[in-house]
């Protein structure tokens, strides 16, 4: 059976559960990336398994879990759950990987790189709202002006509020780009920036700015934005608001500081105790 024949329904179906737009493509390409590892043979639960062997070798259990995630969704669709796997078991992390994550430092050096262009324009609106990538097509002329846009995506809505600094960030790529309405950050054909887009922009930053590229990515700037806020505020509550969480214990991994934070902190106990 030609399994790529179901694809087409299978967005269709997606899209009916009301999966956002980048979930949807996101299956899609997990699907797509399966197909391409079945080639002709025949799909059995031993050819799946073999796959999550593949992938777990080759992704962190986060991504590989989300891909399972999208071909079992697919494996249901075509009533072949009998195929499906189990996501891998992961231990709750308790430290933040310093290898992965985004300092403040590493952020102004990409800033510097990027100084005038329009990247440099969409990493400062991501970072200071704390934004997803996603809901970047959100931030509009009127919004702009208003000081805050109001995102509908998955059955929810919600207020992103944007700061005067970024405002005035804004106002300024406006003007300078002929923009009086609609969304700010768009591409030449006049379609919104996809996350493709940007993360492709934010690459190629790197090497100029002397960053890893395993730390540039979208979602770390929003990962930056919900660090340096609780440090200033520590208000987890509010922080959760504003990044659109419906449960504190999704925020908290936004919060973690790494290992050598924590160390610190042990060792200001110790000389206290110690002296």
């Amino acid at each position: 059976m030609n399994y790529y024949d179901h694809l087409r329904d299978f967005a269709y179906y997606l899209k009916t559960e009301e999966k956002s737009r980048a979930t949807t493509q996101k299956y899609m390409r997990d699907v797509r990336t399966f197909l391409t590892f079945l080639g002709t043979n025949e799909l059995t639960k031993e050819q799946t398994l073999a796959y999550k062997e593949k992938i777990t070798a080759e992704y962190a259990p986060a991504s590989v879990n989300s891909m399972l995630v999208a071909l079992n969704c697919f494996l249901s669709y075509i009533d072949r759950a009998d195929c499906k796997v189990r996501q891998l078991k992961i231990q709750r992390q308790i430290f933040a990987r310093e290898d992965k994550e985004l300092t403040e430092k590493e952020y102004a050096r990409l800033l510097k790189a990027a100084e005038g262009t329009r990247i440099s324009f969409v990493i400062q609106t991501i970072c200071g709202t704390g934004i997803r990538v996603s809901e970047l097509s959100y931030i509009t002329a009127e919004a702009v002006r208003l000081g805050k846009a109001v995102v509908n995506c998955k059955n929810k809505t919600r207020v992103i509020f944007i700061p005067v600094p970024i405002q005035k960030l804004l106002k300024e790529y406006m003007k300078k780009s002929g923009i009086t309405a609609g969304t700010v950050f768009i591409t030449k054909g006049g379609k919104p920036l996809d996350r493709s887009n940007i993360w492709k922009e934010m690459k190629a930053l790197c090497k100029k700015a002397g960053v890893s590229d395993k730390k540039v990515f979208p979602h770390n700037l929003r990962h930056l934005f919900a660090r340096t806020f609780y440090r200033i505020e520590k208000d987890i509550v509010r922080l959760a608001d504003l990044l659109g969480h419906s449960s504190l214990s999704t925020t908290r991994i936004y919060t973690m500081d790494c290992g050598n934070s924590h160390l610190r902190s042990m060792e200001r106990v110790c000389l206290r105790l110690t002296t």
